[in-house]
């Protein structure tokens, strides 16, 4: 009897030793052991998603859900899902945290993608979220639009494609003879042408051979140096022509330059030329009144210098105070 309670006790310390490590383990396994860091996410649809459910990093198993807490907001409900993650756990701030499901059997987890950022989320900080998707909605959406696709689409495409064959089916027994018929009569026509055309063709091309053979004197070796040698004088003109552009460029510029120093000129002394022109007026004027009787002494004057002349001619004495020489003429009478 002693012997068999010593059993019972050795089986039930035994069992309840395995029970504590399968806790123990469950824990581990879970990310619950040890000291942890508090974080928090907000979510508007936490199916599957309750105390203990698992929280991986990256597929790495770090912690796991504390607690969920409903939160209005906006009219409508949101969803605070407290986790409890590793101590000294580095999460960067850009990191996202979803509700996934890993296979389609898989358990609901909450899984955080790393981020690329270089600073970190501080214990009791939001992660940003990303909602659960659902597999079977987007299934279900999947099967309604190609329902309405079906009904709507598809349907009058065959209707179509029915009519259409109906279509080549009437034409194939009423009209197929006949256009085999007219066919027939084309290809006789075309066989009765055929001759005219080749002979067209061949004309063609003799016409084609003379016209290149004038082409290839046209570009005779000769013809091509004249041609080479008026293309070199043209550039040449070009050149002359733009060098003679820029020197009547030039030249205008100069232009210009005497120009503005003779406006310069004539504005800083306005005064002085606008005196000038007054006097010369004046003198105009005054030439204007007196040259009649200019005129009439420079006659006078005239008159006396020929009469002087005349004389000094016939007597070339009196420039001396002589006599007159003898009238010649008078004693021979």
């Amino acid at each position: 009897m002693k012997g068999t309670r010593i059993n019972y006790a050795m089986v039930g310390g035994f069992v309840i030793a395995m029970t504590a490590v399968l806790v123990i383990a469950v824990v581990i396994l879970s990310g619950g052991g040890g000291a942890t860091d508090n974080y928090h996410a907000v979510y508007r649809n936490v199916t599957g998603v309750k105390y203990g459910t698992q929280v991986l990093y990256e597929g790495y198993p770090v912690g796991q859900v504390e607690r969920v807490t409903p939160e209005p907001a906006g009219g409508g409900m949101r969803f605070r899902v407290d986790v409890s993650v590793r101590r000294g756990w580095r999460i960067p701030s850009d990191s996202v945290a979803a509700i996934q499901a890993p296979g389609l059997l898989s358990a609901i987890v909450i899984a955080i993608s790393e981020g690329s950022g270089s600073t970190s989320l501080k214990p009791g900080e939001r992660i940003e979220s990303r909602e659960a998707e659902n597999l079977f909605a987007a299934m279900a959406s999947v099967v309604g639009q190609l329902g309405e696709f079906a009904e709507g689409d598809l349907k009058p495409l065959i209707v179509t494609l029915n009519r259409a064959v109906g279509n080549i089916d009437e034409i194939a027994g009423n009209q197929g003879r006949k256009l085999v018929d007219d066919l027939g009569g084309l290809a006789a026509d075309l066989a009765e042408r055929l001759p005219a055309i080749v002979d067209d063709v061949q004309i063609l091309t003799h016409q084609m051979q003379i016209a290149s053979g004038e082409f290839s004197k046209l570009f005779s070796p000769a013809n091509r140096r004249t041609l080479e040698g008026v293309l070199a004088r043209t550039e040449a003109t070009v050149g002359n022509l733009s060098e003679f552009s820029r020197d009547i460029s030039v030249t205008r510029s100069r232009i210009d330059g005497v120009l503005e120093t003779l406006d310069t000129l004539l504005i800083d002394n306005k005064l002085d030329v606008e005196r000038a022109i007054i006097d010369l007026r004046h003198v105009v004027e005054s030439v204007a009144r007196h040259i009649d009787i200019l005129n009439q002494n420079m006659e006078g004057a005239s008159r006396n210098m020929y009469e002087f002349s005349r004389q000094i001619r016939e007597n070339p004495g009196l420039l001396l105070g002589g006599t007159p020489p003898p009238d010649q003429a008078a004693g021979s009478r």
